[in-house]
């Protein structure tokens, strides 16, 4: 496909779920609009996660409203190849204008004439509004304490894939929210010596009284906070939904073999060192996952739902060795350790987004995906509008929203448009009326002057 010189109403950057989603509204509402993707739709599921993922929401929840999953149990987890294909059914579902294969590499306000003219790989595009929907994961973050070693494999989590991809030796992975727990859980199963750093975590049951803990937080209103709870910002969640999905609990991950130590510090000459917060932070995410079961409880009681009571959920494993007498140091050699896995998260990456439309740390400002920048819009990061904006589900409802913002402006624009069009219209009748008594006025003096 060849972009050479193209003009449309909004442009829509990239091809994920957030960009799908956004497509299915605009066609609703007959928006003229063009999805660029620089690789395939839904890439990222298929080539920038783990062999072994699914989904860590069941698939009644974890998908659009208008699409079930082919194939697979409501109840169950979809693999990230059907996530993939899921999203790929739905864009043929509505003919969604997609262009697949085009980079978009830089997006620049008109200079005295509306919209933006965007330089792609395939030419250049203008448009009068672009949304901005290549999500939360564009750059893997590695954090500056990484030892410069040579002799360790140090990967991201998002270029993990299988644990034969490591050498042979032991693994600290470096993060505890769902990437980190389940490589962890992994690389052990396949008989690696693991070490599993542990920082600030929420730890929601997996299910409890026979629901999935999103279905809980849905009833409970959690997805729908539109406010981050102070000092949340960096706060993991360690949730599963590998191997038919299971709670999270860490000390007994560590009874299967896992060691688990604090958050990673620093590494000087060959040693790791740890923070002496690993009791704390598993005593805190304990906390997190206990006040759900009392909220959980309160509602059931308080709606009178028929659900079985699920006492042993409440049961915490003894503290294991580990975590009593925590390492706070660890010569990576002597203990074998060959391979770091940092699942430390992703920042965000709008370099080719020349717009004023960023604050001084080059976080985007908006209000619910709206940009200060006219005509720009973001879509898919977290708590866009709620807890929930970066899940499925949540961005599709907020692609709703910008959808139909975009098309109030484009009635503002319409009526400004019209009223132009009749003002030009009656000037030129006032034109041809001052013409015609003109001519009239200089017949009338030729013949005053006897001129016939």
């Amino acid at each position: 496909m060849t972009v050479e010189r193209t003009s449309i109403d909004t442009l829509v950057v990239g091809a994920g779920q957030a960009g799908v989603a956004m497509s299915e509204h605009l066609s609703k509402l007959g928006v003229p609009h063009l999805v660029l993707e620089r690789a395939r739709i839904a890439e990222r599921w298929r080539t920038a996660r783990w062999d072994s993922l699914v989904a860590n929401g069941p698939a009644w929840h974890d998908r659009f409203p208008n699409l079930e999953f082919a194939d697979v149990d409501p109840d169950a987890f979809a693999s990230k190849e059907q996530v993939a294909d899921y999203f790929v059914a739905y864009a043929r579902k509505f003919e969604a204008p997609i262009r697949t294969g085009v980079e978009v590499r830089q997006v620049v306000r008109n200079a005295g004439r509306p919209g933006f003219t965007i330089e792609t790989s395939e030419g250049v595009v203008e448009a009068n509004r672009v949304v901005v929907a290549t999500g939360p994961f564009q750059r893997p973050v590695i954090p500056p304490i990484a030892p410069r070693d040579s002799t360790l494999t140090q990967i991201h989590s998002a270029d993990y894939r299988n644990p034969g991809q490591l050498p042979e030796g032991g693994v600290l992975v470096v993060g505890a929210g769902s990437s980190g727990v389940q490589i962890a859980d992994e690389l052990q199963r396949a008989g690696k010596r693991v070490y599993l750093s542990i920082g600030a975590h929420d730890r929601p049951p997996r299910a409890y009284r026979g629901r999935d803990f999103c279905w809980w937080l849905g009833v409970l209103g959690e997805w729908d906070a539109e406010v981050m709870k102070p000092g949340r910002e960096h706060v993991t969640i360690a949730v599963s939904g590998s191997r038919g999905g299971h709670t999270v609990d860490f000390r007994r991950l560590a009874q299967q073999g896992v060691t688990l130590v604090g958050l990673t510090k620093s590494f000087d000459k060959g040693v790791a060192t740890f923070e002496a917060d690993l009791a704390t932070n598993l005593a805190r995410g304990d906390e997190n996952y206990l006040s759900l079961l009392d909220a959980a409880d309160a509602y059931a009681e308080r709606n009178g739902l028929d659900l079985p009571p699920e006492p042993e959920a409440r049961v915490i494993p003894a503290d294991p060795e580990c975590v009593t007498h925590p390492l706070r140091d660890l010569d990576l050699a002597t203990a074998g350790v060959t391979s770091i896995v940092w699942a430390t998260g992703y920042a965000v990456d709008f370099n080719w987004l020349k717009v004023d439309a960023f604050d001084e740390k080059g976080k985007p400002v908006h209000q619910r995906g709206v940009s200060k920048e006219p005509g720009i819009y973001f879509l898919g990061l977290p708590w866009l509008s709620r807890r929930g904006s970066a899940f499925i589900w949540g961005v599709w409802h907020d692609a709703k929203h910008i959808a139909d913002h975009i098309v109030t402006q484009r009635k503002y624009l319409a009526y400004y448009d019209e009223s132009q069009r009749h003002a030009r219209g009656r000037n030129e009748e006032s034109a041809e009326s001052a013409e015609g008594a003109s001519a009239g006025s200089r017949v009338h003096k030729v013949s005053e002057m006897g001129v016939n």
